[in-house]
């Protein structure tokens, strides 16, 4: 533990009372660490959360709509590589796994009324260069696929055997960055940076589905929570109510508690998955 972090910073290293793997809370704590993101990424948020207003009200417009998925991704994994830290790189890599995790386990343990099981998602990058193929925005499809693709939730009992056929246990070791000197953006600066680019390379409906699949996360742990008899994991959601459509604001406060949701709900049931292999 570092000696120069903050009391309440040397409480939460060792503060196990919510679910959340030790490797995720030292890769946070680390990007806590870097000192630009305590000067630099006010003044990036703020600049960035302006852009993102001026484009948001921009793609409202009654105008042809334009993507580009391919430059978005190519700008991404190209900052990723030259500005993010190895840090947060870590941080992105392992999300795509702990939400991928999570959405094969609900599909695995759902009750499926006409018996054909939709296809699991098979979103596990490694690396920068991975996510040129497992990208942001299938990262983001493949969650409302799977959703359609249940049909309506019926309960499950929590007594039924949890299957884990589809569960890929997460190895940092597996996750390879090549460390440059210009690597120097946070986790939050960084998304504050792509949340631009994602608004004006995506057409309007894509972009308002992107930001609005947060709130699926309190669908998602109502049904995980009845499988495994624990509806304590709604209260990890912070993000609620899907069918009230919200814009661009307080997005990356939003952004950064979907993924630390994520990273509770995948040790939770991580430690399920332990005791039924032992």
């Amino acid at each position: 533990m570092s000696k120069s972090r903050s009391a309440y910073l040397q409480a939460i290293a060792v503060d196990n009372s919510l679910p959340i793997e030790q490797d995720a809370v030292d890769l946070w704590l680390k990007d806590l660490d870097n000192p630009f993101r305590w000067w630099l990424r006010p003044f990036l948020q703020f600049f960035f959360a302006i852009l993102l207003h001026l484009i948001w009200f921009l793609k409202r417009l009654p105008l042809p709509q334009f993507s580009n998925h391919t430059l978005l991704q190519s700008l991404i994994c190209w900052f990723c590589k030259n500005v993010v830290s190895v840090e947060a790189n870590k941080l992105i890599l392992r999300h795509f796994a702990t939400e991928s995790n999570i959405l094969n386990f609900l599909l695995e343990n759902s009750h499926i009324q006409d018996n054909h099981a939709p296809t699991p998602v098979e979103l596990y990058p490694c690396t920068i260069e991975d996510m040129h193929q497992a990208t942001f925005v299938d990262h983001d499809q493949e969650l409302f696929r799977l959703f359609k693709e249940l049909g309506k939730w019926q309960h499950t009992s929590s007594e039924s055997i949890l299957k884990w056929k589809y569960w890929r246990p997460i190895d940092m070791s597996n996750y390879k960055i090549e460390k440059r000197r210009s690597q120097i953006l946070d986790f939050e600066s960084s998304h504050a940076l792509f949340m631009c680019l994602f608004c004006f390379l995506l057409t309007r409906d894509e972009y308002r589905d992107a930001i609005n699949g947060f709130n699926l996360d309190q669908s998602i742990a109502i049904r995980i929570g009845k499988i495994i008899g624990d509806d304590s994991i709604v209260e990890m959601a912070y993000n609620k109510h899907p069918h009230y459509l919200v814009g661009p604001w307080n997005l990356s406060q939003r952004f950064l508690m979907h993924g630390f949701f994520t990273e509770y709900l995948y040790a939770k049931l991580h430690n399920f998955y332990h005791k039924d292999k032992s």
